[in-house]
């Protein structure tokens, strides 16, 4: 079959790669048929994750048709996919208390283990989930906006409260659509004012321009001082995590959506006294697969305006290289593999 190899920071080639044969029990081979291209992959594009072992196939955002099954499987061959790209050992304590997501031994298609810019893919049956009649084009967003399905059921937020999400990019957009389906009053933060526009323009986000004075002013400013109820930060970057703290209202909650590697220093006195929820969300659930599929169904999932760029698999090397630094008016490409 035909794969996209990451052979080494900043060599990405289509190369020729066995299939995968014949799945074993419990497993179902699929042909893939799209894959967003996720800040994660640019981040393996360009050697910044910390915990990868290169060669790499990439790609974790998947939809593809059901070709073979193993024994036990109950899917049909035909079927269209939703694929869940979080392995989990089905054992540990995370496992044992529903929660696979933060599974101790988890294995993320694309990163941990190949992933699915290729022609097919073995899948555990259970992290295939039937498109019900979504299109695969459709199917192979789910997975990036689940990421901000969990983290607004994270947050505990109740409808009408005011949020505040800090960063405008795919998982930030994703994060302040849910938020917004979930009733609460969402203001987004950054500090692109293209990124902002197409949020206030396409989606209709109340934005706060970073660039044009201080977030701690900006957020005093648009909530009379009192800060938002709950702060998503969906940005990557240690200094605004650290900044985010002081954006939470009294009672509040601030929800760390993104990760960073490095350590998170904080004020206790101030955490104390505003008696704040700090909440970490990764990786989403079946519930917030479904979540979106249903909000994607129902028409509150703008999908034709977040999906900005596609190319096909044997452009993948050349575009996704290139989309790696030509981010402007880019939100989400997605890789057009199967016909």
């Amino acid at each position: 079959m035909k794969a996209v190899v990451c052979r080494s920071p900043g060599e990405l080639v289509l190369e020729d790669r066995p299939a995968p044969g014949a799945p074993p029990a419990g497993w179902a081979l699929v042909a893939v048929s799209h894959v967003g291209i996720c800040g994660t992959d640019y981040h393996i594009f360009e050697g910044k994750h910390p915990f990868l072992a290169y060669p790499r196939i990439m790609g974790h955002e998947v939809s593809g048709t059901v070709i073979e099954i193993g024994e036990g499987v109950d899917l049909a061959v035909g079927e269209a996919v939703i694929v869940n790209p979080y392995l989990a050992c089905g054992k540990c304590i995370a496992c044992r208390q529903g929660k696979p997501n933060c599974c101790v031994r988890i294995e993320v298609l694309g990163v941990h283990r190949d992933g699915a810019m290729c022609e097919q893919i073995l899948v555990p049956a259970q992290n295939l989930y039937p498109a019900n009649g979504l299109s695969l084009a459709d199917a192979a967003a789910i997975e990036f906006l689940a990421i901000g399905a969990h983290a607004v059921r994270r947050s505990l937020a109740d409808p009408g409260a005011r949020a505040l999400v800090i960063g405008a990019g795919p998982i930030g957009l994703g994060t302040a659509l849910f938020a917004r389906i979930a009733g609460l009053d969402v203001t987004l933060l950054d500090m692109s004012a293209e990124r902002l526009g197409f949020a206030e323009s396409e989606l209709g986000f109340a934005p706060l321009d970073g660039s044009r004075g201080t977030a701690a002013d900006l957020v005093r400013d648009a909530t009379g001082g009192d800060g938002f109820d709950v702060v998503f930060d969906a940005t990557g970057n240690t200094q605004s995590v650290q900044s985010a703290f002081a954006h939470v209202a009294h009672s509040g909650a601030l929800v760390l959506v993104s990760v960073v590697k490095d350590d998170i220093a904080f004020s206790d006195p101030e955490f104390h006294k505003r008696e704040m929820m700090l909440i970490g969300s990764r990786n989403a659930l079946r519930a917030d697969f479904d979540h979106v599929a249903a909000s994607i169904r129902n028409g509150a999932v703008p999908l034709a305006k977040l999906v900005t760029h596609r190319t096909t698999l044997g452009e993948t090397p050349h575009d996704l290289a290139r989309w790696a630094h030509e981010k402007s008016g880019l939100i989400k490409a997605v890789i057009e593999v199967g016909s």
